[in-house]
């Protein structure tokens, strides 16, 4: 293959919009970019606002994963606010509700936009005498078409015509799987999307016998679904594409801050006990204490001031400049010691794995066993799909365990005003990695508020140094067989579950008005 630039713009089936441009030469990825397209300006919305707005503002940066938001907005308002603690009960229910529209997440992106890369639809689509879930199937989209999972990339289908038939199946199926999570998450967060559980303080919801049973009824519900189902599909997926524990590597370097509080007194996060915890490892899966102050966003290649270039999030601004010449991107470069880091599930598996949790370690090993692998397939696209239904697993029982600790008639909420002054960081592990948020609080109002969100570290563009971002890093080196149909760039991308939504929002294709609102 003679050297050419392949441009995929935009990627589908993720979250927002992304450009990706890559240079093959002799079938092989030389170089590559990834292009944040539209700009994000909730950190300038917010400026001015009570600081209570802010939990329940922030959510509306990604429909997909709010509850992120408003966990990390929540943890960065319990410091400024000064509170101790909070009340066990608001600590459980925000995790329920956190926990909830995590598997939800990761359900949305191995059926609905990532499994599509593996399973050949067309075939799926050609049946006799399927189950009734093919059947709605078929009938959504359309007699005789195959819209919207056509026009695709034709890539290297592998699964049996039966495997692709009950793959079919089960996308329809995970859709009622998703509805079960969401009504999980409403039940103590109100509604969902965009949840009104999670406050300062706690949580605005009061447990009962009643709503306990109604959520651990669900659970099971999407426990067997993930036991019986999902895994098998994954597992499938990895038995026909074995090759792909060998693709998509990316920095080889990880981080989680750890996430899902097991207790509130402790006030720096990353000493906190989580669920899953904090540090950072290497390929040599050797565990490191993580330090947020070793934390900088870099601005050389994207579309913000110079003068921005390598603040700290707690110091950082927000100060657009979309006409300069260096810029490809409205993704700023976030660094740690200077490095690209990978954040998601794979990392959240890698460090508990370095840090010896017991239940990591037997699922991860089992699993490797299974395909005669060491533990460096799992830096791959395999890698992350296998991550996120184990960490599914996992979090399903620990759901089961905070749901029964409620205590119906104790305190959900630490109450308070806003103070006149303060300062918080607030760092978890939302679905898709790592998420920062930094708030300043000036005269009982928001002066100062930064978010640094998982695809920010995943499809950061180049920083001051020229050392490319995470996915960037992934397809360098990456085989493609045919420009026209390059489906080997979109299924290393897609491991990543990149949500641009976090960083992106709304355009028409001719750059037209949409519609003006004003914010009151």
């Amino acid at each position: 293959m003679a050297k050419t630039t392949i441009s995929i713009d935009p990627v589908n089936r993720i979250e927002g919009h992304l450009k990706v441009e890559v240079v093959v030469d002799g079938g092989e990825v030389k170089d590559a970019r990834c292009s944040g397209q539209l700009f994000r300006g909730f950190e300038l919305m917010l400026l001015g606002r009570d600081p209570r707005d802010a939990a329940l503002l922030v959510q509306r940066v990604c429909g997909v994963c709010p509850v992120a938001h408003a966990t990390a907005s929540a943890l960065a308002l319990d410091a400024a606010f000064g509170l101790d603690g909070i009340p066990d009960n608001g600590r459980l229910m925000r995790n329920l509700i956190f926990g909830s529209n995590y598997i939800q997440s990761h359900l949305l992106h191995f059926y609905h936009l990532a499994a599509l890369d593996f399973v050949d639809v067309s075939a799926a689509a050609d049946y006799e005498g399927l189950d009734d879930r093919l059947a709605s199937l078929r009938s959504f989209i359309g007699r005789g078409e195959l819209a919207p999972y056509m026009p695709r990339y034709e890539g290297d289908y592998r699964l049996s015509k039966a495997l692709n038939q009950q793959a079919a199946s089960h996308y329809v199926q995970a859709l009622e799987a998703r509805r079960i999570a969401h009504e999980m998450c409403a039940i103590f967060g109100g509604k969902m999307p965009h949840q009104v559980g999670i406050v300062v303080g706690g949580c605005t919801e009061n447990p009962t016998a009643d709503k306990v049973g109604a959520f651990l009824s669900k659970l099971e519900w999407l426990r067997r679904f993930i036991d019986q189902v999902w895994l098998p599909d994954v597992l499938a997926v990895a038995e026909a594409y074995s090759d792909y524990f060998a693709v998509g590597a990316g920095p080889k370097r990880w981080f989680s801050y750890g996430g899902f509080d097991l207790e509130t007194e402790t006030k720096d996060l990353l000493k906190r006990k989580r669920f899953f915890p904090a540090g950072i490892v290497g390929a040599d899966l050797k565990l490191a204490a993580m330090d947020t102050g070793q934390i900088a966003e870099y601005v050389k290649h994207s579309w913000y001031e110079d003068a921005t270039s390598g603040r700290k999030p707690a110091e950082g601004e927000t100060a657009p400049a979309p006409e300069k010449a260096s810029g490809y991107s409205w993704l700023k470069a976030p660094r740690y010691a200077g490095d690209a880091y990978e954040v998601g599930p794979l990392a959240r598996t890698l460090v508990a794995y370095a840090a010896g949790d017991a239940a990591v370690k037997k699922q991860v090993d089992g699993l490797l066993s299974r395909f005669n692998a060491r533990p460096e397939a799992l830096f791959s696209v395999l890698g992350r799909h296998a991550s996120r239904v184990l960490e599914a697993q996992r979090l399903v029982d620990a759901m089961s365990s905070w749901a029964m600790q409620l205590k119906p008639g104790e305190p959900v909420c630490d109450w308070r005003e806003a103070p006149e002054s303060g300062a918080g960081m607030g760092v978890t592990e939302a679905p898709r990695g790592g998420v920062g948020h930094w708030c300043e609080i000036t005269n009982h109002t928001l002066s100062r508020y930064q978010l640094v969100v998982p695809t920010t570290w995943n499809a950061s563009p180049r920083d001051d140094d020229g050392k490319p971002g995470p996915i960037e890093q992934a397809l360098i080196g990456a085989k493609v067989r045919d420009a026209a149909n390059p489906f080997e760039i979109v299924r290393i991308i897609r491991s990543f579950d990149p949500c641009l939504a976090c960083s992106v929002h709304m355009l028409t294709p001719n750059g037209g008005e949409i519609g003006r609102c004003r914010a009151t």
